[in-house]
């Protein structure tokens, strides 16, 4: 079955930087479009970031459009998440998802980031 575990998460300073990873297994990953979203504290689930199946397209929500990278490694099967200038409204659980829009999505349990001074 489908499989994601993401990782890299973790307390980090404003302005500082984290890269998040997502291992996948249970299904052909470079055929899938991929991407991240996220939950903040008493906010709903929250789009981050989209990158196609063969990774040359990426797209972001306009609060971290410049500041965030998403890459993918299809040999790895691994999709990543570089964050840069984190800042407090940046805190929440990130979680990967396979074919976001598609039939039938699946999301990853997530990894906390938490911006803090």
């Amino acid at each position: 079955q489908v499989k994601l575990v993401e990782s890299g998460g973790g307390l980090v300073q404003p302005g500082g930087s984290l890269r998040l990873s997502c291992t996948a297994s249970g299904f052909p990953f470079s055929r899938f479009p991929m991407g991240w979203v996220r939950t903040r504290p008493g906010k709903g689930l929250e789009w981050v970031s989209d990158i196609t199946d063969d990774g040359l397209h990426t797209s972001y929500a306009n609060s971290v459009r410049g500041r965030f990278t998403t890459s993918r490694d299809n040999a790895m099967n691994t999709l990543y998440l570089q964050m840069n200038n984190l800042n407090p409204e940046d805190t929440g659980v990130y979680s990967c998802v396979k074919d976001r829009i598609g039939t039938d999505p699946s999301w990853g349990q997530g990894t906390q980031v938490t911006v803090s001074s």
